[in-house]
């Protein structure tokens, strides 16, 4: 087993000590936090600092009293501890009036829409949720798969999966797998069981995210499922001797740190947050230790489950080149660091390029169905030009997301003369190193 010099070691940890140790303690000892996971086009965060609205962006930390707002051209979606997802739809407005704990220990979460659609894929591992809308109101303590809609004249209530009991003005209504109701929002929310379920445009999209998760997050051995899925999308566990099990994302390069691309995010109450610009960067970044591993790079070993950080921690020896991000002070909202989105590029509507050292940063979840293989194309050439058999959305690649229906199968291409300016050729050097 490699043993670093101990002196090194002694520079290393102290420095890494007083850049990163000293967190912000969190107001309330039963916060939570949770995850937004996926941002498409125009989607817009409220953090509860008094400056309103601003550009939200992936894997933003969700906190109490947070709100969420999409566009024409939004969608985004929230994950849970456990993996539950909330999605939603353009034109929607959600805010996160509970996100706690009982005297139980128990997880309880209560969101409201205000207006649009959203999707709830809740998993009921012993979790509470409540959603609000209209003035009806869900409770559960089990799994279920529903859409809401509420808009100022009606609200559509539909479910894909399992008994769901909505409760309001005219009572309370149970509606089961393939049933919907609609709630007259003019006449007391009396509601209506409809006689047809109403499939909607979005439904595929959501389907699709579901299946996603379902996925990749088997054989998840971790306390937690969010962002698990990503991980086993995006990378791959070993075992490394002296170091235990340990994951690294695809397309790394010599030169490459975890903390190449992201952005400080502040929230009241727990200062600065570091937000990952990867698409797998959550789990990575709130629990376990990055670790610098001779021979492999950069590698995330899990554990840790006790505590969530609002930065990672680190193991071993860190590279002399290394400069972790300093937290920012006072108050300003958000601060960038890096130049997110570099790290994969498009010359055609059909086309994306993914260099050695981009880590899987701008290629949408789900977009190729096997990225290992794709991976070792790029070890070995440097770059890789990816061709789907279906086009891809030029708007999604561009917002770092993507709508499932593009991704399929996808064929290889390495070559010369299409490599974009700053992208290595076949077998070139690629990467910011």
């Amino acid at each position: 087993m490699y043993q670093p010099k101990s002196s090194l070691v002694h520079v290393v940890l102290v420095a890494l000590a007083c850049a990163l140790i000293a967190l912000p303690a969190m107001a309330d000892s039963q916060a939570r936090i949770v995850r937004l996971s996926e941002v498409q086009g125009s989607v817009e965060i409220d953090k509860n600092t008094g400056m309103g609205f601003e550009k939200a962006f992936l894997n933003l930390p969700i906190t109490q009293g947070t709100r969420l707002r999409t566009r024409d051209t939004g969608r985004a979606e929230i994950e849970f501890e456990d993996g539950s997802t909330v999605r939603l739809a353009p034109n929607t407005t959600i805010d996160f009036s509970r996100l706690g704990l009982s005297d139980a220990g128990q997880r309880v979460s209560e969101v409201n829409l205000t207006e649009g659609k959203a999707y709830v894929n809740w998993l009921g591992k012993s979790d509470d949720f409540t959603l609000n809308f209209s003035r009806e109101k869900v409770q559960l303590d089990h799994g279920a798969h529903f859409r809401v809609e509420t808009s100022t004249n009606k609200a559509t209530f539909a479910v894909f999966k399992g008994d769901v009991d909505v409760a309001g003005p005219a009572g309370t209504v149970r509606v089961s797998k393939k049933k919907m109701v609609i709630f007259d929002v003019n006449d007391e929310d009396k509601y209506t069981l409809a006689k047809n379920f109403q499939e909607d445009p979005l439904d595929a999209w959501d389907k699709r995210s579901v299946e996603y998760h379902e996925q990749y997050a088997r054989g998840n051995s971790s306390p937690y499922g969010y962002g698990y899925s990503d991980l086993n999308y995006y990378g791959s566990f070993r075992n490394i001797g002296g170091y235990g099990m340990m994951w690294q994302p695809f397309f790394t390069s010599v030169g490459w740190d975890p903390f190449m691309d992201g952005a400080w995010a502040f929230y009241p109450g727990f200062g600065y947050m570091w937000a990952s610009a990867y698409p797998w960067g959550w789990l990575p970044y709130r629990y376990g230790n990055w670790a610098f591993v001779p021979g492999f790079g950069w590698m995330w070993q899990p554990g840790g489950w006790s505590s969530w950080n609002s930065v990672p921690t680190f193991a071993g020896t860190a590279p002399l080149r290394f400069h972790p991000p300093m937290r920012p002070g006072g108050t300003v909202a958000t601060v960038v660091v890096g130049k997110s989105g570099q790290g994969v590029s498009s010359l055609a509507q059909s086309s994306l390029f993914v260099n050695r050292g981009s880590a899987g940063l701008g290629i949408p979840r789900g977009a190729v169905s096997n990225l290992s293989h794709v991976n070792g194309q790029v070890t070995k050439s440097g770059f890789v030009e990816l061709r789907p058999t279906t086009s891809l959305s030029g708007s999604a690649r561009s917002t770092g997301a993507h709508d499932s229906s593009h991704a399929a199968t996808s064929s290889v291409g390495v070559g010369r003369s299409a490599a974009p300016t700053g992208h290595a050729s076949a077998g070139g050097h690629t990467g910011r190193n």
